[in-house]
């Protein structure tokens, strides 16, 4: 089971990044995996910087449950 907890905490590490580099580069790759296009009914450029806020909170998040 702990290899299993290895692989969900790095994905969300890796999600987390992909989320804080959809801020600063534009591609399909990082538009189709925005949170806030699948929060918000019409996301716009002003709703960008919550993918940097969720981005940030993931990274920590599962950085704190990996070396805990």
């Amino acid at each position: 089971m702990a290899m299993l907890d290895l692989i969900v905490t790095t994905g969300g590490i890796v999600y987390g990044a992909v989320l804080v580099s959809a801020v600063f580069v534009r591609n399909r790759f990082t538009e189709a995996l925005r949170i806030d296009a699948l929060l918000v009914p019409k996301p716009t450029d002003t709703t960008l910087p919550l993918n940097l806020v969720v981005g940030l909170v993931l990274i920590a998040y599962n950085g704190y449950s990996l070396f805990a």
